[in-house]
């Protein structure tokens, strides 16, 4: 006997890390301000990607703390350095 429906294609799936059911005590108002700013749909979403922003920050700080001291005529030899405006 023939199938009524087609069968869809399998999805990829995606790699997502394990997670874990957690309860924290979070201002519903913070929570909304900061959803209504990254634009995600949920309070879950919100708390990974404020906590995603905070490791970025963390990694470029770290990133300039290691190129500081370069030289950067150096780092990059074809770039010729402009002229820097002065500030009144």
């Amino acid at each position: 006997m023939a199938k009524k429906y087609p069968v869809a294609p399998k999805k990829a799936k995606k790699f997502e890390e394990g997670k874990v059911a957690m309860n924290y005590r979070l201002s519903p108002a913070k929570i909304a301000h900061a959803q209504r700013v990254l634009g995600t749909p949920t309070a879950t979403a919100t708390i990974e990607e404020a906590l995603d922003l905070v490791v970025f920050r963390r990694e470029l700080i770290d990133g300039l703390e290691h190129v500081r001291g370069l030289d950067v005529a150096a780092v990059f030899p074809d770039a010729t350095p402009r002229p820097r405006k002065r500030r009144r």
